[in-house]
């Protein structure tokens, strides 16, 4: 299991190099060509961007954890009245 893990996450980073790549030397070109006040504003303009998908992120794998709670304790909740049928 682990091994698979480890090769998909190589294979996932493998995949996206070229587009780090790209937007370094776009985002770079950009801040040397804007004054002082245009690198603030494309600093703020990424965190911006950054925000909302973050924040689905955060809200999914939390409603992923919610919901896996819920079932583990639904299960467990089943087991204990199929071994103890006295209730």
């Amino acid at each position: 299991m682990k091994l698979r893990v480890s090769i998909l996450i190589i294979g996932l980073a493998l995949w996206a190099a070229p587009a780090f790549g790209q937007g370094c030397a776009m985002c770079y070109s950009s801040a040397t060509g804007a004054g002082a006040k245009g690198q603030r504003a494309l600093s703020r303009a990424v965190t911006v961007l950054l925000i909302p998908p973050v924040g689905m992120m955060i809200g999914l794998v939390g409603a992923g954890a919610i919901y896996a709670r819920r079932r583990d304790r639904a299960q467990a909740q089943e087991e204990i009245e199929f071994v103890d049928p006295s209730n």
